[in-house]
């Protein structure tokens, strides 16, 4: 497992300041979402603590040691970073891309190995793509290229993975189909994930630990249940809305108002009931 700290962060691109003075401890063993509205830091504090972007002030810590002090190779091993939107070389077949995670581990000495072979097959099975190993990546769908760059990311054999918006362009099935694998990786391989997510409702899902960011600075973190609240999503997202149990997970589901909404009048469901006391039904159903 890794310990990865930020003390005192400050975050810029050139004279414009992003994050300012941020410290954070990012929890072991779980997945923590950076939440919060566009333009306000979440991928800009990603990448600083993947050490894609040097801070003004302030340290990125990594079991104790400054990142930027860390050979390159050295934090691969311990560090996978994916990014938003990811291009692969035209015509880079999925088992090349996946093999290219096993570079920090390999030298002058000691080039491919049947370790290498081995690691890189098994990240094809856990990500389901081993069907699609010798295909170009640019001739899959979106859902798949993703599989094949999380399939690269473990393949690096690191304990921490950093995803910035893993979901971005995916529609609703291949978004579910992600984080459903995430979750796996997390649970059943005990990987420390963080991920930049913009839905709320999915970082309540499948998060055990939310940073909600607003203006650079961190609004509230701790658990979904602890955090998600009415004032909280009003004081950070700017929108009004009501806070009911996610009838399938019992996690906080965010239900925006509007404007609108605010005035209108609501429509009995067909056993005439709301529809917010329908979902607060089901999810007594589910529980018993």
């Amino acid at each position: 497992m890794s310990e990865l700290n930020a003390h005192a962060l400050t975050l810029a691109y050139e004279s414009a300041c992003i994050i300012e003075e941020m410290s954070l401890t990012i929890p072991d063993g779980q997945i923590t979402a950076l939440v919060g509205p566009n333009g306000c830091g979440k991928s800009t504090l990603l990448r600083g603590i993947s050490r894609l972007l040097k801070p003004k002030q302030g340290s990125v810590l990594l079991d104790g040691l400054d990142i930027w002090k860390l050979p390159t190779k050295q934090l691969a091993k311990q560090l996978g970073i994916l990014p938003q939107g990811p291009v692969a070389p035209e015509g880079l077949t999925v088992h090349e891309l996946v093999a290219q995670g096993r570079y920090p581990h390999q030298s002058w000495l000691q080039q491919w190995s049947a370790d290498d072979e081995r690691i890189t097959r098994e990240a094809l099975a856990i990500t389901g793509i081993t069907a699609f190993a010798d295909r170009p990546v640019d001739t899959l769908s979106g859902g798949q290229r993703q599989r094949a760059w999380i399939a690269m990311t473990l393949a690096q054999d690191s304990d921490l993975i950093l995803l910035d918006e893993p979901t971005t362009f995916l529609d609703l099935a291949y978004q579910i189909e992600v984080l459903d694998l995430l979750h796996t990786l997390n649970v059943e391989r005990g990987k420390t994930m963080v991920m930049v997510l913009h839905d709320l409702n999915h970082a309540c899902r499948y998060a055990d630990f939310l940073i909600a960011v607003r203006d650079g600075q961190i609004a509230a973190h701790g658990t979904p249940a602890d955090i998600v609240t009415e004032p909280m999503v009003r004081a950070v997202f700017g929108i009004d809305c009501r806070i009911i149990p996610d009838p399938v997970t019992r996690t906080p589901l965010v239900v925006p108002v509007g404007k609108a909404n605010k005035h209108r009048k609501v429509q009995p469901s067909t056993n005439g009931q709301h529809a917010s006391e329908t979902a607060l039904e089901l999810t007594k159903e589910i529980s018993l």
